[in-house]
């Protein structure tokens, strides 16, 4: 796995939580985004522990160019912030796990085994918020049409905006022209009944492991 934070003082403890445990191997450290994905791209850790409050690039950034880069590695983000608006940004910024940093030296091995294996891992104290999502992407589903009203090329322009690419990124990796690619965004928010650009951006991250 690989760590990331600005605090040297906090990321000494996490190290000594961390390599205190046989299973877990740590690969690497970093203090600010950009080395985080830089090393992330060269190690190929299966955990990245992120704060999302980094400089240079945030946790957030570092993880949206994970999926965009479809690089297979788990997020566990590190953070102070326990609201969940930021909870919900990094679930739609592909996070696995989400971590408050008053409680990470009892939780990081935790979590990073958890995300590791697949599942999801929040910090006890908001874990309350996942079961929130779940409901909320629940009854989403039942009030919007199916996918299934999705033409193939479709289904694949909305995947790779799942994955945070712009028009132009998903113009070139289909070989097809801008203006195609905001015929195809125009025509699944009608079928699927969405409204603005954020909308068609909420579903394909609600709805990213479907397509």
């Amino acid at each position: 796995m690989l760590l990331a934070d600005d605090h040297p003082a906090f990321r000494d403890g996490l190290r000594v939580a961390i390599t205190a445990v046989t299973d877990l191997q740590l690969v690497g450290e970093a203090s600010e985004g950009e080395t985080a994905l830089r090393l992330i791209g060269e190690l190929r850790p299966d955990v990245a522990v992120l704060d999302i409050t980094m400089p240079k690039l945030s946790g957030l950034q570092v993880a949206r160019e994970l999926v965009r880069r479809r690089l297979p590695v788990s997020v566990v983000f590190l953070t102070m912030h326990n609201e969940q608006d930021m909870f919900e940004k990094a679930m739609d910024a592909g996070a696995k796990g989400y971590v408050l940093k008053e409680s990470a030296v009892s939780d990081i091995v935790d979590s990073i085994r958890s995300v590791a294996a697949g599942r999801h891992y929040l910090s006890p104290g908001i874990s309350h918020y996942l079961v929130q999502r779940a409901e909320r992407q629940e009854s989403f589903r039942k009030t919007q049409p199916d996918l299934d009203s999705l033409t193939p090329a479709e289904r694949r322009v909305l995947k790779l905006i799942s994955e945070d690419r712009t028009t132009k990124e998903i113009a070139e990796d289909l070989g097809l022209s801008p203006r195609t690619i905001e015929a195809h965004r125009q025509n699944i928010c009608n079928k699927l009944a969405l409204h603005g650009s954020h909308s068609l951006l909420r579903f394909a991250f609600d709805h990213r492991e479907e397509l």
